[in-house]
């Protein structure tokens, strides 16, 4: 099993920023990638950023140039760097881990960005 617990989020006004961070625990050597995901209301849940274990990063067009996903090894740590965010960006932000055919998700973190 592959714990997540998401940090970070808030309330920000647009153009604002904001870092999110997921800390992973349990079994977690050999997790293939690991990413965020965002749902707001009356929406499907979207890849917002993901990151494998050999470091390759991946973005929806929509975030690419503002947000940053990166990790921290030593801290069994991925973080999400959110700049000028804008209102549409508001939503619950899940972190995910994919090990052995598996997805693990965290219960989430609200961004609310105001305009």
């Amino acid at each position: 099993q592959v714990q997540l617990v998401e940090s970070g989020g808030g309330l920000v006004q647009a153009g604002g920023s904001l870092r999110l961070s997921c800390a992973a625990s349990g079994i977690i050597f050999s997790i293939n990638a690991m990413g965020w995901y965002r749902q707001a209301p009356g929406k499907q849940r979207e890849l917002v950023a993901g990151i494998t274990s050999g470091a390759s990063t991946n973005y929806a067009d929509s975030v690419k140039g503002r947000f940053r996903i990166f990790r921290d090894n030593a801290k069994n740590t991925v973080y999400l760097q959110m700049n000028s965010l804008k209102p549409e960006d508001t939503a619950v932000y899940y972190c995910n881990a994919y090990r052995a055919g598996m997805h693990y998700w965290g219960k989430g973190t609200l961004v609310t960005v105001s305009s």
